[in-house]
């Protein structure tokens, strides 16, 4: 047996909870931007409609549901940071969600340091392990949402989060994802294997 759920009969809040219950876990986007206003006052949210859209160029997206300061920063300025979520800092992420007024800062209000960035105007999370600065490539708007796209144009990542191959290592990152209601995602088993070539499976050689 199945309950049947359908959008358009149900409330958008109410489906919004049942969708985000559904597609889960979610990586958060901990975005930095500042306004042109304030540019003293670096604005920081976690968004957990994130994901990577194209490798090459580099370009990631988040979605901003309605419009919130992280939108109208990145629209004035077209830059932002994306600094990965760790475990480490779950009470620091989750507060930066408060909706604190523009002219506030995040970074001060919960008691993050801020590190400038390289090549963008927004600092990074000095606490984060990794951070990946954008310029504004795209924005789309869809209902009552907008995907904000950016092309990655530095990168740093932590020496103590990385392996020995130079990449990020998982169990060092420690990220947070986002699950329904008010539930949070740690790393949890990490699973590994490869993925198998065609002329391999004709032999076979599945295990």
């Amino acid at each position: 047996m199945r309950t049947d759920f359908d959008p358009s009969a149900m409330a958008p809040h109410a489906f919004y909870r049942l969708l985000t219950s559904v597609v889960v876990p979610r990586p958060i986007a901990w975005v930095s931007t500042v306004s042109k206003d304030h540019p003293d006052r670096p604005n920081l949210a976690p968004h957990s409609f994130f994901s990577v859209s194209c490798v090459n160029p580099p370009i990631v997206q988040f979605t901003s549901v309605t419009r919130k300061d992280s939108l109208r920063n990145v629209e004035e300025t077209g830059h932002f940071v994306v600094n990965l979520a760790p475990e480490g800092l779950f009470r620091e992420i989750n507060d930066t969600g408060t909706d604190f007024p523009s002219d506030v800062s995040e970074f001060g209000a919960v008691g993050l340091e801020p590190e400038p960035s390289l090549r963008v105007k927004p600092p990074r999370v000095a606490a984060s392990p990794a951070a990946l600065e954008c310029e504004l490539h795209s924005l789309l708007t869809l209902g009552d949402s907008t995907v904000v796209f950016g092309r990655v144009v530095h990168a740093v990542v932590s020496e103590e989060a990385l392996a020995e191959d130079g990449l990020p290592d998982i169990e060092r990152l420690r990220p947070m994802s986002r699950l329904g209601r008010d539930e949070w995602g740690t790393l949890g088993k990490v699973l590994e294997k490869p993925r198998i070539r065609w002329r391999d499976w004709q032999q076979g050689e599945r295990s």
